[in-house]
């Protein structure tokens, strides 16, 4: 997101240390969420899997991505071709308390409604906030649509040499 709080992939470029981040990061993931638009944006990986970039975090971050296993919420979408993605059956509060109660690893969230929707329902438990430095004035605020003000506890920082911060948060159960 950019420092005013937008969700806005073109305003931002990632550079090498960040995709090694979030590969690494991915490679202990358990399952990822996806909506329609953010699960179509990311199917964009599919294609650096099939012909590399050559630039080493980009390809290791498209292996890592195909890997995990991905949830999609859709009314639209009736299937999805990615082997490793599945349409979600039930709704979202079922879907993510039933993973939940599963022993494993982690469940990353990876759409702005649905980290929106998952905050109004109480159901995360850790932010992790990646702050880029511009600012672009207009866009997808990521906290769009929050029904309650959430309280968050600052668990700790990761600062990038390109100047990007993330920002680990413990939201305040209610």
């Amino acid at each position: 997101m950019t420092v005013d709080g937008f969700c806005d992939h073109t305003a931002i470029t990632p550079d090498e240390e960040i995709h090694q981040h979030y590969a690494d990061l991915l490679s202990n993931a358990g399952t990822i969420l996806y909506g329609r638009i953010t699960y179509q944006l990311m199917e964009y990986w599919r294609d650096v899997l099939k012909n590399p970039t050559g630039e080493k975090s980009m390809d290791d971050f498209a292996v890592a991505i195909d890997k995990v296993p991905k949830i999609v919420f859709s009314h639209t979408l009736k299937n999805v071709d990615w082997e490793t993605a599945t349409l979600a059956t039930r709704d979202l509060k079922e879907e993510v308390s039933t993973l939940q109660q599963q022993a494993g690893k982690d469940i990353f969230v990876g759409s702005p409604s649905l980290i929106v929707a998952l905050t109004n329902l109480n159901l995360i438990d850790e932010l992790q906030l990646c702050v880029h430095p511009i600012i672009v004035g207009k866009g997808l605020p990521l906290f769009k649509n929050i029904q309650d003000s959430v309280h968050l506890k600052l668990l700790k920082t990761k600062t990038f040499a390109g100047g990007a911060v993330i920002f680990y948060y413990q939201p305040e159960k209610k």
